[in-house]
């Protein structure tokens, strides 16, 4: 990002020399004086301050009317409007763009500012549309993309569970999974306040207890019944049950010698997963901004 040029009075840049800016679908024409537009702005200086280029006159069809508005009101009184509901962010966020493609490192600093202070004194965080929108348009290493990832960051670590809608956003968005767990590792936490899964005895035993009992189940099912054909019928009554049910797994018929072997599989699978329990030690706004719709931020 271009560093911030040297604070100049207003009166300074207030040349002679005037521009010609045509914006939007509509060609709104806008007459900026080409000193202060292109000292703010060297996307600007190398247009109009260019050897092979004598022209004073530019278009932006692109560019929202509203946003270059505020633009201009910043360009000439470094302020501006405070956002009143979530809503207002929209233009700000153009804005933010706006700064970014005309390389205005001043205009990204206090977007950035008003947007923060937006939602620190709303005390809510950036929604998800907001934030996939800033990154769609912006690179790696925006400002405003740090921020609002940061903030979905401290949003994820303090909600119970992930919404909905966040959580079908991280799983197709993978460069935003792996920007929000970068953000929680800037922290630096202290180890102490982390929780360790290797220290919760209770959670593990319960994992390894219910891997033992899916051993049994399994153990269960691999025994052959040769108890005649009255074993057969009741064999033939537990199948019509079960398959009366979703959870129906239909195998294919295995040799009585593999169905032993299954079943011891299955008990020395139970029983070491039971002595590893012994050897693990386990045991069983409103905002409070009231100034009016600008607000003079200091540099």
């Amino acid at each position: 990002m271009p560093e911030i040029q040297q604070e100049k009075q207003l009166h300074e840049l207030l040349s002679r020399s005037m521009v010609d800016i045509y914006v939007g679908t509509d060609n709104t024409h806008w007459v900026l004086h080409e000193k202060l537009l292109c000292h703010h702005s060297p996307y600007f200086r190398r247009i109009f301050y260019s050897k092979t280029n004598s022209t004073k006159t530019y278009g932006l069809p692109d560019e929202e009317d509203l946003t270059f508005k505020t633009f201009v009101g910043w360009l000439y009184s470094s302020s501006l409007p405070v956002p009143r509901e979530e809503a207002d962010l929209g233009n700000l966020f153009d804005l933010y763009l706006m700064g970014e493609k005309f390389q205005i490192p001043a205009l990204i600093q206090d977007v950035l500012q008003v947007v923060r202070e937006w939602y620190k004194y709303s005390e809510s965080y950036p929604g998800l549309r907001r934030v996939q929108y800033i990154y769609a348009n912006t690179e790696e290493g925006s400002p405003m993309r740090h921020m609002l990832v940061h903030s979905v960051a401290r949003l994820m670590v303090l909600e119970k569970g992930i919404p909905q809608h966040w959580d079908k956003a991280l799983r197709k968005n993978g460069q935003l999974a792996v920007d929000i767990i970068r953000a929680i590792q800037d922290w630096r936490l202290d180890e102490e306040v982390v929780p360790d899964a290797r220290e919760e005895p209770e959670l593990a035993e319960d994992l390894v207890e219910e891997e033992v009992q899916e051993a049994e189940r399994e153990n269960e099912k691999a025994v052959p019944h040769d108890d005649g054909d009255e074993g057969a019928d009741a064999d033939a009554e537990d199948t019509a049950d079960v398959d009366d049910t979703d959870d129906t797994v239909v195998e294919s018929p295995q040799p009585a010698s593999k169905a032993t072997d299954a079943a011891k599989a299955g008990k020395k699978k139970g029983d070491d997963l039971v002595n590893g329990v012994g050897k693990l030690g386990l045991k069983q706004m409103p905002n409070g901004i009231t100034n009016g719709d600008y607000g003079t931020l200091q540099h």
